[in-house]
């Protein structure tokens, strides 16, 4: 459980250093886009007020307020199986990613017009049009993780025969 905390934690304030980071001292609502490493990375500010992708943005102001309770739900739902289920020490850290960065995004919508995405990534010719943020890349890796690393140990594991 003690992953889960610190990793939760870990994801939410660099995720919020991030964000403020490039708000305030890069000043990406003024200068609009800085590139970092041309087209590898690059710097472009966006409030996504939609879900993944902007989908569903623009939608009413009571919008913002429905996704942050469906992150709050989701978030708490998460930590209940972690506490009845898990017992490695990675899924308790990959959990933890996706809360951190869920409960950051979620701040996001109450601070800010929606989510503040600033990452854009292409290469090999291919022009990428969406932004996306360190939160995430955290959720995108935790639930990664939930997948490598919850569920049944195979008999195996516990020295017996698998079938």
């Amino acid at each position: 459980m003690r992953w889960l905390i610190i990793t939760a934690l870990l994801a939410f304030g660099i995720d919020q250093l991030s964000k403020w980071w490039i708000l305030e001292v890069v000043r990406l609502p003024v200068v609009l886009q800085e590139e970092v490493w041309p087209p590898y990375l690059v710097f472009r500010l966006g409030y996504n007020d939609g879900i993944n992708f902007g989908l569903f943005g623009e939608g009413s102001p009571m919008q913002a307020y429905f996704l942050i309770a469906v992150a709050l739900v989701l978030s708490a739902l998460l930590l209940i199986w972690a506490m009845r289920s898990f017992t490695r020490p990675l899924a308790f850290a990959s959990a933890g990613l996706v809360i951190g960065g869920a409960l950051a995004n979620a701040l996001d919508r109450l601070l800010h017009p929606g989510v503040v995405d600033f990452l854009n990534m292409s290469c090999c010719g291919i022009a990428n049009p969406y932004l996306f943020n360190l939160a995430d890349v955290f959720i995108f890796a935790g639930a990664f993780g939930l997948i490598l690393w919850t569920g049944e140990k195979k008999a195996a594991d516990e020295g017996g025969e698998t079938r």
